[in-house]
């Protein structure tokens, strides 16, 4: 049986007539008789009974209209639910980010959004690059806001370029300074993120490019949990710029130019966008990227 059969059915309970129900459903009075048929074979029993005014459930007839009806309640709302969620004005984006940017780029990036398109619904993860792939990957979210393009089929959209900075504290011998070059890190121990993640390899980089590699004494997935910790004491870091100074650090600017971190929209580009998801990309390829 297919859905269109229990359909039919339930219209045939409804009519109690075969030849009122084809009239309604407009078919021929046989091809609904033979869909009877092979709907009785199918189950192994009678469904209906003939009588003089037309067609009785069974006992049986009752059990398979309540399944019937049931199958069909739930593929209507399947539909309908599917048919929201698809609305590129009501519909829903499931939308990935990196844990750095939930009090920073996220937000004003949603308030724009959500001025643009009210109705339209934001499903939000926050975690770490490594999660985003797998994520995306997987299609358990559509797009993601990261700051290290994945490889393979990826499409990438700046939304904004962030300047690092050497973060200390605020009694450090450096406190003072201008300006300073990653060179100078030599003998300096380093707060910064895990191994694996995305802010991670864009550092490592950047030591590697000028010859350095500071001991790591302490990590942390979260970046205003680095500030910290570089408030306390227990080393230095590099930084995005605007997380300076929440617990009184101070950021020295980098002479290293390509000391700079470029957040990106990035989603699968080998299956098409829901229309919402889509209209998220849009959005952001017309707001354009900002510099930090």
């Amino acid at each position: 049986m297919d859905l269109r059969d229990l359909h039919w059915l339930v219209a045939l309970a409804e009519h109690g007539h075969v030849t009122g129900t084809a009239e309604s459903l407009e078919v021929s009075q046989p091809a609904l008789s033979r869909a009877l048929a092979r709907m009785e074979r199918e189950l192994g029993t009678r469904l209906f009974e003939r009588v003089s005014s037309g067609i009785v459930l069974t006992p049986d007839g009752e059990v398979a209209l309540d399944a019937a009806r049931d199958i069909v309640a739930r593929h209507d709302q399947l539909t309908r639910t599917l048919a929201d969620r698809l609305d590129p004005d009501s519909g829903t984006v499931r939308l990935a980010f990196l844990d750095s940017m939930s009090t920073s780029l996220v937000p004003r990036v949603l308030r724009e959004f959500h001025a643009a398109a009210p109705a339209v619904r934001v499903l939000l993860t926050q975690e770490p690059h490594h999660d985003l792939v797998r994520d995306l990957e997987s299609g358990a979210v559509e797009l993601a806001i990261t700051s290290w393009l994945p490889k393979g089929r990826f499409g990438w959209l700046p939304m904004q370029e962030e300047r690092l900075v050497l973060v200390v504290p605020s009694t450090h011998r450096w406190r003072s300074r201008r300006r300073i070059s990653l060179e100078s890190l030599a003998d300096e121990e380093l707060v910064t993120t895990p191994r694996g993640f995305g802010y991670r390899g864009l550092v490592d980089d950047l030591m590697a490019a000028a010859g350095v590699s500071p001991r790591v004494s302490f990590e942390s997935a979260d970046l205003a949990t680095i500030e910290g910790l570089v408030a306390a004491g227990l080393g230095v870091a590099v930084l995005p710029e605007q997380f300076v100074g929440h617990n009184g650090t101070i950021g020295i600017p980098l002479t290293t130019r390509s000391a700079r971190r470029t957040i990106g929209l990035t989603w699968r580009t080998d299956r098409e966008l829901a229309p919402p998801a889509a209209r998220f990309v849009d959005f952001v390829g017309a707001r354009g990227p900002a510099r930090g």
